[in-house]
């Protein structure tokens, strides 16, 4: 299974090590102009407990005792405004650390500007550079007439409330956990790479882990996985979120033909809420 091709089923930027660009003026421009000629639909509010401007989250991702690359999401501290909305500037880097930066280098960026009272998203930014590969992406999301301006004027159909490959991670952490029962499935919908993605977690269990920041109250998920995309069985990804109200992904573990790739919270900064923490 290729490194990449985890960005399907998780967030990318938790499992894709992250180069830095500057979001082209013209493209805020637009989005401004979109924000301020649609003033008669108001979006849904969404109440947000689970972050908060100036988190900073840090990942490194190893395989065994072996450290292979590290990913940064930060909430930058000052919201910026996009017209008449406030939003919040997220971005992720991530980077391959040690000998695996020698032979297959990675230098990728993520943003999304996120509504800070509907929390979806308005700009997505994505910078790729992973062994030589590059590419870009732009999208641009018009939530009153539900598109994605993708570039070339081609502009796609999109249902209400999709969200970004970054917006996704934020959105999900929002979601109400705390009566999940063993069994239980969430979902929302991610628009990635010119298509939509029904992203759908499956609830296990509720138990204790140990991390880097010490021993956390956690949850258990795993993907409702599509067959024949990525992953051939319901176990061959999981993910722990602390049991608390910031739904922080404490780790993410990804089977492959010989072990397990694994991504645990090394750090965290700024959080919206204590962490659930265990003696």
């Amino acid at each position: 299974m290729k490194f990449s091709s985890l960005k399907i089923v998780v967030p990318a930027i938790l499992l894709a090590p992250l180069l830095s660009f500057v979001l082209p003026h013209s493209a805020l421009f637009e989005t401004e102009e979109l924000l301020t000629s649609h003033v008669e639909e108001p979006l849904p509010m969404k109440n947000n407990l689970a972050f908060k401007a100036g988190e900073i989250l840090t990942y490194r991702m190893h395989y065994g005792l072996i450290d292979a690359g590290e990913a940064v999401l930060e909430v930058k501290p000052d919201l910026k405004a996009f017209g008449d909305r406030k939003v919040y500037h997220i971005v992720g880097n991530g980077y391959t650390t040690g000998t695996t930066d020698w032979f297959f280098k990675v230098r990728d960026r993520y943003e999304t500007y996120l509504d800070k009272d509907a929390l979806l998203p308005w700009y997505f930014v994505r910078r790729v550079d992973e062994g030589g590969f590059k590419f870009s992406q732009d999208y641009i999301f018009d939530h009153f007439s539900n598109k994605v301006n993708v570039g070339n004027n081609q502009k796609l159909d999109v249902p209400p409330g999709v969200q970004d490959m970054v917006s996704s991670f934020y959105a999900a952490r929002n979601l109400d956990l705390g009566k999940a029962k063993e069994g239980d499935v969430f979902s929302l919908t991610c628009f990635m790479d010119k298509e939509l993605w029904p992203l759908k977690i499956k609830f296990i269990r509720r138990e204790v882990i140990k991390t880097d920041i010490g021993k956390i109250h956690s949850l258990l998920f795993r993907p409702v996985v599509q067959k024949g995309r990525v992953f051939k069985q319901d176990d061959d990804l999981s993910v722990w979120i602390s049991d608390d109200n910031n739904h922080i992904p404490l780790r993410v573990e990804a089977k492959i033909l010989i072990g397990s790739v694994k991504m645990d919270l090394s750090a965290c900064k700024n959080l919206a809420n204590p962490l659930r923490r265990a003696n």
